[in-house]
């Protein structure tokens, strides 16, 4: 498990693309586990996770691209 300080989607999806499956943890926040290079949304969301989660799987698909 991973943990992060702040929210900061660049770091994050270095990490969930570099590692592939696994939690991370972000201070204020809250845990998420990533299967498959993808964040997982949990079964109680709220709309402020919905939207970060979105955010961080785009940046996961743009480091995809980038190589």
């Amino acid at each position: 498990m991973r943990f992060f300080k702040h929210y900061a989607p660049g770091m994050i999806a270095k990490h969930i693309s570099r590692l592939f499956n696994g939690k991370i943890h972000i201070h204020g926040i809250g845990e998420f586990r990533f299967e498959a290079g993808k964040l997982i949304v949990p079964s109680q969301a709220e709309r402020e996770q919905y939207r970060m989660i979105k955010e961080i799987n785009l940046e996961v698909a743009r480091l995809r691209l980038s190589y």
